[in-house]
This record gives C-alpha cells, sequence and structure tokens, in this order.
C-alpha cells in the first residue's frame, strides 16, 4: 500500500449503456475510496470516436447515481486535476508522445492499414503470434523526415525491449511476469491525433493521482505496457487489481446474448438499486461469513481487496430475483407504497387514504419480488366476486367440510363488530372450535372463497382489507 492518501478511478467509455461488469468495477473502486478515506473520480474515457455514442455520458452518470455511486471528481462534479474527459485533454497526450519520441522510447509508423492486414494474414497463415513486425522501427533519420515532409500518415508505437522481462504484484493475482517478446510495439497516437486507451490511460492516471487501479481480468494482458510506459517516463506506478470475469450460468464470459447485461435493463424490470448493488458487490468479493444482506453503507466498511478472489464469478439471475424481494420486505411501508403507486391507484386505492396504501404493501409485501407483482394481488381486493378458474378448486368449495367452514365463518362474520385483521383471525379460530376443521382443510377453502387464490398473504389481513362486506359476500357466494 501506498502512504499518499488513496485516489481510486471509474473510466468507462461512452460506448452505450453500463454493463453489469462496468458497475462492478465502479462499486469496488468506490467501496475501496470509501473504506480508506479516499476519493473517487470518474474519468471518461473517449478517445476511440468511431465507438462514441451520443448520450452515453449522460446515460452513465444517471445509473451510477440511481446505485447510489457518487463520485468525488468528475465531468458533472469538476475538481482539480480536470477536464475528466479525455478528449478534452488530448494536447497533454501528445506532449507525452514528443517526449518518448525525443528519448527514443517510441517511433512514427508509416505502415498503411492495407500493409497491416496483409501482414497479419501471412501470420496467421503461417501459425505464427498476430503482431506489429516492427519493419518501421529501424527506419532512418532521412527516410523519417522525407515521409513527413510528403504528409504521409503515421501512428506513434512504444518501443518494446527487444529481451528481459517485466515483473509486477497484483493486490488479488499475486505476482505476476510478463516476458518483453510477447508484448506488442504498441500504437500509442493514431493517425488521427488521439491517442489510445494505453496511453491516455497512463497519462492521466499519473496526473490524477490515482494510487490504486481496481479493474477488470480484462485488462491483465495490457498492464505489461502501461507499467512499461510508466518506467518511460520515469514515474511511480499505482497499485494494481484485477478483478475476476464475470460469467453466464454455463461459465461463458457475460454478454447480451445471453440476456440483460445493462443496468439500464435491471432498472426498467424494476430491480431495486440497492438489490443490484448488494448482488453485484458479491460476485466476487464475499464477507468472509455467511452474511448476504448489506446495504451501501455496510459495504464500505466490510469490503476489503483482500477478499475478492481469482475465480470468474457466476451472474445468477434467480439469485438477483432473491434479493430484490428481500430489499423489497425491507423497506417502509411508506416507501413501498410509493413504488407501487400506479398499481394501488388502479386498483382504485385512493392516494389520500394513506393507511390503507401502507396496509395493503403491508399485507402483500412479503410475496413482492417486483413492486409490478402487486397487480395480481390487487385484483383480489377489486371489489366483486371472485373467480375460481380451476376445477380442482371448484371441487374443493364443493366438500361438505369447506361448507360448515364457510356458514360458521358467515354466522360470526354477521355478529363481528370490530373488523381488524387481529380480530379476523380470533373469529377464524372459532371457526375451527365450532366446526373441528382445521389447517389446510379450514385456510384454502376460505382463502379461495376470498380471493380466488391458494396462496397468499395472511387471511386476516386480506379479510380485513377486502373489508367485511365484501368478505360475507364472497363468502356467501361458494354457499351451496
Amino acid at each position: 500500500m501506498t502512504q499518499q492518501p488513496v485516489k481510486v478511478r471509474f473510466a468507462p467509455s461512452p460506448t452505450g449503456y453500463l454493463h453489469v461488469g462496468g458497475l462492478r468495477t465502479a462499486l469496488y473502486n468506490y467501496l475501496f475510496a470509501r473504506k480508506h478515506g479516499g476519493i473517487v473520480v470518474l474519468r471518461i474515457e473517449d478517445t476511440d470516436r468511431s465507438r462514441y455514442v451520443e448520450g452515453a455520458v449522460e446515460n452513465l452518470i444517471t445509473s451510477l447515481e440511481w446505485a447510489g455511486l457518487h463520485f468525488d471528481e468528475g465531468p458533472k462534479q469538476g475538481g482539480p486535476v480536470g477536464p475528466y474527459t479525455q478528449s478534452e485533454r488530448t494536447a497533454l497526450y501528445r506532449d507525452h508522445v514528443t517526449q518518448l519520441l525525443d528519448e527514443g522510447k517510441a517511433y512514427r509508423c508509416f505502415c498503411t492499414p492495407e500493409e497491416l492486414e496483409d501482414a497479419r494474414a501471412r501470420q496467421q497463415e503461417e501459425r505464427r503470434e498476430q503482431a506489429y513486425d516492427r519493419r518501421c522501427r529501424a527506419l532512418s533519420e532521412d527516410d523519417i523526415r522525407s515521409r513527413l515532409q510528403t504528409g504521409t500518415p503515421y501512428t506513434v508505437r512504444m518501443k518494446v525491449p527487444l529481451g528481459g522481462q517485466l515483473q509486477f504484484h497484483d493486490l488479488i493475482r499475486g505476482e505476476v511476469s510478463v516476458h518483453y517478446d510477447v508484448i506488442d510495439d504498441q500504437v500509442l497516437l493514431k493517425s488521427d491525433g488521439f491517442p489510445t486507451y494505453h496511453l491516455a490511460n497512463v497519462v492521466d492516471d499519473h496526473h490524477m493521482g490515482i494510487t490504486h487501479v481496481i479493474r477488470g481480468e480484462e485488462w491483465l494482458p495490457s498492464t505489461a505496457k502501461h507499467l512499461l510506459l510508466y518506467e518511460f517516463f520515469g514515474w511511480n506506478p499505482p497499485e494494481m487489481a484485477h478483478l475476476p470475469l464475470l460469467l453466464n450460468e454455463d461459465r461463458s464470459k457475460l454478454s447480451k446474448r445471453q440476456g440483460d447485461v445493462a443496468v439500464e435493463d435491471y432498472r426498467e424490470k424494476g430491480f431495486l438499486p440497492e438489490a443490484l448493488v448488494n448482488f453485484v458487490a458479491l460476485l466476487g468479493w464475499n464477507p468472509g461469513d455467511d452474511r448476504e444482506m448489506f446495504t451501501l453503507k455496510e459495504l464500505e466498511e466490510e469490503f476489503s481487496l483482500e477478499r475478492v478472489g481469482k475465480a470468474g464469478a457466476v451472474f445468477d439471475l434467480e439469485k438477483l430475483r432473491w434479493f430484490n424481494a428481500q430489499h423489497l420486505r425491507n423497506l417502509p411501508a411508506s416507501q413501498l407504497a410509493d413504488l407501487c403507486t400506479r398499481w394501488l391507484d388502479e386498483a382504485g386505492i385512493a392516494p389520500e387514504d394513506t393507511e390503507k396504501r401502507e396496509a395493503v404493501v403491508a399485507a402483500l409485501g412479503s410475496y413482492l419480488t417486483f413492486p409490478a407483482d402487486i397487480a395480481a394481488h390487487l385484483s383480489a381486493l377489486a371489489e366483486g366476486q371472485v373467480e375460481i378458474s380451476s376445477e380442482e378448486a371448484r371441487s374443493l368449495l364443493a366438500e361438505e367440510e369447506s361448507q360448515q367452514v364457510f356458514l360458521s365463518f358467515l354466522a360470526l362474520a354477521e355478529e363481528q363488530e370490530d373488523w381488524t385483521a387481529t380480530e379476523i383471525k380470533a373469529m377464524i379460530k372459532r371457526v375451527q372450535k365450532e366446526t373441528g376443521v382445521k389447517g389446510k382443510q379450514l385456510f384454502m377453502p376460505l382463502r379461495l372463497a376470498l380471493t380466488g387464490e391458494e396462496h397468499g398473504p395472511d387471511l386476516g389481513l386480506l379479510a380485513n382489507l377486502i373489508g367485511k362486506t365484501g368478505s360475507i359476500a364472497r363468502v356467501q357466494a361458494q354457499v351451496r
């Protein structure tokens, strides 16, 4: 660990929506910074203009803020080391490329795209490692000057040493060694004057004072290039930590071909930010015990890179659904009622009837995975008779024991003055005592008569919400 204050960054490219893998990277950076009292930066890496999507930056920020991740520095907040969008920092990158050229640590490459493609094709045909053949590395000064004078387009490549190896320590993976002969002479500056990710990433991390780079495993092969650039510039590199891949349930790399991968998709489907963050936090990290439920604040206190594993983490959609249900149940009734406003309104439960709205969601909350699920349950509370759809259910309602239960319920209900959930439950116990019918034979017929469903919330709560008149009418309708 470095002694200077922790400073990390999340640096997405504005090529579309925020991927759940990106959310995890952002979250781990955020949690690490908060745990160590550090700073978290949002930096937009938009140097690949061919992939830039209009509106993507705004969408990224909206999705991150929806998830509860608020950055200390970035395009929206500003900060002391801005601008925080790479396309606004191109002069800085070009200055550093000039430095590398002057020091003989980089060179101009005049190869055309066609020449590069031909070389790749030959390497593939000969089953050789595909890498730049370095033909421009040995060009004479006169040759370079001549090409520049005629305006020949060029890129700038880093001059990787031809022998030896580079070693570094990864906070998750331990010691890593890479031989220079497997590192390509990476393009640092493209012919359009824009830097590649590799150069801009290193220059910005240095000038922004980043102490820890926490990113996905897919960047591990590029790390040697980045550390070599730090060496070229004479800078101290940040600590490195590469997170495990996110996998589909078949253990293939998580991709849109197998389902939703954008945070926006999950938001639109009714997943709570608290649930998605809780779930994503556990994709690679574990708290060291059997706890699963965490708030963002608790994660800030518990998170550590030491407990992040190397193995790929499986994205289990059913587990995410389970987390959503758990977090819904933990919401205060007032907040859950707000989430269910649309369906409560459609069910005719007036907005000003706060007490009833909260009573309804309190009764139904433990049966919901998404707020929209309440619609199916609310249909049972609507005025009018319920529909008994299955032949099996109709047969159960016609049985002698069921009829005894109905008659006893009706007689006691007519006399019942206080129609509260507690009093109704006590009344149903008296039905049991009078008829001798108990358990499933008692509760199932009543539930079917009241709601048309075989399963659901507490009967006392339901009958209370349906009301005395409605409950009597529904049970009466099943008397033969």
